[in-house]
């Protein structure tokens, strides 16, 4: 009932955003961006997507870097992350994580960004998100679709989860990654089928922990989906007995901390949460984030990539073709 009453908002806003991100773009880096985007709301894996591809370019000979608006963060950029300086707070916890696995920029302004990045030992761009942004021309769009998810119910904030109608996102779109299992993302497939885009496969695989075995689990996480970390756990065979969950990008006060080990210490849990969450805990100041930082457990995930190669090599035509145009 809620979206049939907002639809009408909903369709305001996804014409205005689909007629601005169809804009021509005002600026172009001397480097190539590879963007990394999706068409709704809410995580759909780019971030470990990102960190994943840029080790296989690693692999490739390439030094790849990223750019990010760093959202959570208060740093407008543009502004080189250091990992051991900056907090969650001034970067945002992608950024961080970003940082571990290459030079990372942080930029509400795309084209300042990219030109902070070509003063960097970086060769190929990866863009974490932006990609209903027109500020900065795109080389190659790699767009992420959850399986289970897809397009929700099909329209546009703040009605549904779109954030710009689909088939007006699909024309900016130059490749579909279908990530995980299930047949939500069928819209999108037949999207990408009729403008014979690439479609590639990845899974989001988490790492099991030895010392979560046999162990009663609290789970926390303040992302895009924690009701799909909470699941993970379980999948894993883990034995959840309790979960909370925070809004995404959440910075934790101290009595959310508070809550969390005294809740946690008197059922006997062990404190899990994810390497997003971790960031934020990490760089916090303060005893009690010390103290959660350091007893707490994260559930470290990976991307799989199904066809890394049919990736790559696209990868390699695109900078052929814009070796060819420059």
């Amino acid at each position: 009932m809620a979206a049939l009453l907002l639809a009408p908002v909903g369709w305001l806003y996804g014409t205005i955003t689909a007629r601005r991100m169809l804009r021509k773009p005002k600026a172009r880096s001397r480097l190539p961006v590879i963007c990394i985007g999706n068409f709704v709301t809410g995580g759909t894996g780019k971030t470990p997507f990102a960190i994943e591809l840029a080790y296989r370019l690693k692999e490739e000979g390439f030094k790849p870097g990223f750019l990010l608006r760093g959202y959570g963060g208060r740093a407008k950029g543009p502004l080189l992350v250091a990992p051991d300086v900056q907090t969650a707070v001034e970067v945002g916890d992608e950024a961080l994580l970003l940082a571990q696995h290459g030079p990372t920029i942080v930029s509400a302004n795309r084209p300042a960004g990219a030109a902070l990045a070509e003063e960097q030992p970086i060769d190929v761009l990866l863009m974490d998100d932006g990609f209903q942004n027109p500020a900065l021309a795109k080389d190659l769009s790699l767009v992420l679709v959850d399986c289970t998810v897809g397009f929700g119910n099909g329209r546009c904030l703040p009605a549904g989860p779109l954030r710009a109608p689909a088939q007006k996102q699909i024309l900016k779109t130059d490749c579909l990654i279908l990530v995980g299992e299930g047949d939500a993302a069928e819209a999108a497939t037949h999207l990408a089928g009729r403008k014979a885009l690439p479609i590639l496969h990845a899974h989001l695989k988490p790492q099991p922990d030895p010392e979560l075995d046999g162990r009663k689990l609290y789970a926390f996480a303040g992302i895009g989906r924690p009701q799909k970390f909470f699941a993970s756990l379980k999948e894993l065979g883990y034995l959840v007995k309790k979960t909370r969950a925070f809004a995404d990008h959440h910075l934790y006060s101290e009595a959310d901390i508070r809550a969390l080990l005294t809740e946690a210490e008197e059922e006997g849990l062990q404190l899990v949460t994810t390497a997003k969450d971790m960031a934020r805990l990490i760089t916090a100041n303060g005893e009690l984030f010390h103290w959660i930082a350091s007893s707490a457990k994260v559930l470290d995930v990976r991307m799989d990539i199904d066809d890394e190669d049919r990736l790559i090599g696209l990868i390699r035509e695109t900078l052929r073709k814009r070796s060819f145009r420059q």
